[in-house]
């Protein structure tokens, strides 16, 4: 898929750095031409020498060099390429991009570019999670930059941990094929349908009164505007929410459990499906057709017959025909939450399992933070507190991997 395809690798200036060099070696395997430019901060980390020999023609390093200049120019540089990926693309790098800066050869190529860009962050937790690297990305991707990780994981400083790893060489060699071979290149989701469910189900007791749970959505909603940033075409099947409609995917409100498996089935086929909803075990065997009045001073209490819900996630995942590829269910728990999510995964047949703690004192619930753990077949993955925004991202980018045939 990348034979002759023409790759400008952009090398900012972190540790991630190294993994560069296993990216070019990784395209070029692929038949891919890697041409490199490689900041002055980068050449902190690897050299000059290291990338050329790599890449087998030597990087572009200063943006006033009369005989690059003379050779090829930035401009040509920033339009003869099928491609711009900028990895590692450090806070620095990002907030150039987003401000329009053009003070050194990789900020004025990546402004002059007329070709799709995808880009690779890699930083400590904290830069990522500052406001302003905040604002950037949602800048970078309102211009049309598409995104590959962060992950989660270790950093090189001792002790943190977070989301800021850069992703794997592999990983973004898929990022780059998809970007390539599909429309709105760059994007890693572009050309796949994903199905989310979101918020609680409400199950009706009389016009009036109904069963329910303290769900707000945020979760899932943030899941589908995730995956729609990254190029998919999203449905979102939500239960009662406050939550506005995400922009750019199709939402259809429903209100019980039985309805949004109707809905569900309806938008099938799909490539992943998320359920993230947080579907209410049962409803009234016979609600009533009128308020139920309370009875005189001593009446005893109102007894109500439950029947069980239909089971969504599994109806789903163990479907013979129509099966999406990956199907994703949610563990909220209140003890034991690894132990009963990977009882769940078993039970309900689906891929993988995202779980977290909704114990009360967690605030996780109607909260913007959440913690989850991400358990598969292969084992279990605790990703650190994050907001539901951060999640839903490091989620969407293990997806579309997962999808790309990457393995997770």
């Amino acid at each position: 898929m990348l034979k002759d395809k023409r790759i400008l690798l952009v090398i900012g200036g972190g540790i991630a750095a190294y993994k560069s060099l296993e990216l070019i070696r990784r395209l070029r395997e692929r038949g891919a031409r890697v041409r490199t430019i490689l900041t002055r901060a980068g050449q902190e980390f690897i050299t000059p020498l290291s990338v050329g020999a790599i890449a087998g023609e030597k990087p572009y390093i200063e943006l006033f060099d009369l005989q690059a200049e003379f050779d090829i120019g930035h401009i040509r540089l920033a339009r003869d390429t099928d491609i711009v990926v900028v990895a590692p693309a450090t806070a620095d790098l990002m907030a150039k991009m987003a401000g329009g800066h053009a003070d050194d050869l990789a900020s004025t190529v990546l402004l002059a570019t007329d070709k799709p860009v995808l880009i690779a962050p890699a930083m400590n937790p904290h830069m990522w999670s500052q406001a302003a690297t905040r604002r950037n990305r949602t800048q970078l991707e309102a211009d049309g930059i598409a995104f590959i990780g962060p992950s989660a994981g270790e950093m090189a400083e001792s002790g943190e941990a977070g989301i800021g790893r850069m992703a794997e060489p592999l990983d973004i060699v898929a990022a780059i094929e998809t970007a390539l071979a599909r429309p709105h290149a760059g994007l890693p989701l572009s050309g796949r349908r994903i199905l989310v469910t979101s918020g609680p189900t409400h199950e009706p007791i009389d016009p009036v009164r109904y069963i329910a749970n303290r769900s707000s959505g945020k979760q899932g909603h943030a899941i589908a505007a995730a995956a729609a940033r990254a190029g998919a075409d999203v449905t979102l099947v939500s239960g009662p929410t406050s939550l506005p409609d995400p922009a750019g995917l199709k939402t259809i409100k429903v209100s019980t459990a039985r309805e949004m498996l109707a809905a569900v089935e309806k938008a099938l086929p799909v490539d992943a499906a998320i359920f993230a909803a947080a579907v209410a075990d049962w409803g009234v065997a016979a609600p009533g057709a009128q308020k139920m009045k309370k009875g005189a001073a001593g009446a005893p209490s109102l007894s109500l017959s439950l029947v069980e819900n239909p089971d969504i996630l599994a109806t789903i995942a163990k479907r013979r025909a129509g099966r999406p590829r990956l199907v994703v269910g949610f563990a909220a728990e209140t003890e034991k939450v690894i132990e009963h999510a990977r009882d769940k995964l078993t039970r309900k047949g689906c891929d993988w399992i995202v779980a977290n703690d909704v114990s009360p004192g967690t605030g996780v619930m109607g909260g913007d933070r959440n913690s989850v753990h991400l358990i598969t077949a292969k084992g279990v993955e605790s990703w650190p507190v994050q907001s539901k925004d951060e999640v839903a991202q490091a989620l969407i980018a293990r997806i579309a991997s997962a999808l790309a045939g990457v393995a997770t």
